[in-house]
């Protein structure tokens, strides 16, 4: 029995969102034959399991890169950032004026201006125009309220409520030299991990908030040795995972530095990349796709 840990935007779906038939079927078909297939993604965990819902899928889900784990939709581990270092990110962040959100137990947050705050940095002139065409662009300048977020006008409102932890903190740096300066600031932060799911992204969890440990915690779970766990991804938030699994596969479309992260290169996410590894890797056929 092996535990396969899937990314979702990139890897599992292609370019259009959309879950193709010959990697719900190959899912399926390892689920079957006695695998786990957990889906490790940078969404929350209730926007993954909308997705897997659209294709009768259950699976484990590692939601906010990790510090958010369910199976059968019970919550076995919560990561969440610690205030003192909640108070310094939003100082931070704030200090920047960008466009971001805060991922809680009880929804996601966004600034009321983020759209004032985003408009900002795009009439700048400092955005390289290569973002525009990025696959990723949409999805992380798509305005909050599209994705249903609540909104606060001060961030106190979220630190200083204490109902609320906070998972994630998921940042738009469109500026590259912003992006830098907030990046080398936010790695000082004790017991806080940073990464990226885009070149102009940020995300912050808590330390042990990164898909790798996602993944170990989900192999401790269900009893597997971490030998016989499988990660596939694209982008530079998969690389705790790919690090640590048994065996790491990067998508075709994946960036340069995951793929010469990873034991091996699949096909790209429109070219059913997953589906391929399942047939080689795990299926072990010679007749893939």
């Amino acid at each position: 029995m092996k535990l396969i840990a899937l990314d979702l935007d990139g890897t599992t779906l292609n370019t259009n969102k959309i879950l193709s038939v010959e990697t719900l079927n190959s899912i399926k078909k390892a689920q079957a034959a006695g695998h786990i297939v957990m889906i490790l993604s940078g969404r929350s965990p209730s926007s993954v399991n909308d997705e897997l819902s659209k294709y009768g899928l259950n699976c484990p889900v590692g939601g906010h890169n990790g510090t958010a784990l369910y199976v059968n939709g019970k919550l076995i581990e919560l990561n969440s950032i610690g205030r003192p270092q909640v108070q310094k990110i939003a100082l931070e962040v704030e200090r920047e004026d960008l466009p971001y959100n805060i991922s809680t137990n009880k929804g996601i947050y966004a600034p009321s201006n983020w759209h004032k705050r985003f408009e900002q940095v795009v009439s700048s002139g400092r955005v390289p125009k290569e973002y525009f065409s990025n696959r990723h662009f949409k999805m992380f300048t798509t305005p909050p309220s599209v994705y249903g977020h609540s909104f606060f006008n001060k961030v106190h409102e979220i630190i200083d409520n204490e109902d609320l932890t906070v998972q994630k903190f998921l940042i738009l740096t469109l500026e590259p030299k912003q992006m830098e300066r907030l990046d080398k600031k936010l790695r000082s932060i004790d017991e806080t991990f940073v990464t990226s799911a885009s070149p102009f992204n940020l995300e912050v969890t808590h330390i042990n908030g990164n898909k790798g440990y996602g993944l170990k915690a989900m192999a401790s779970y269900f009893n597997i040795p971490i030998e016989n766990t499988v990660a596939i991804g694209d982008e530079k938030n998969d690389l705790p995972m790919l690090n640590i699994a048994g065996l790491s596969i990067a998508m075709g479309n994946a960036e340069e530095e995951v793929k010469l992260s990873s034991d091996v290169v699949t096909l790209s996410n429109d070219e059913n990349g997953v589906a391929y590894a399942f047939q080689k890797y795990i299926f072990k056929e010679s007749n893939v796709l």
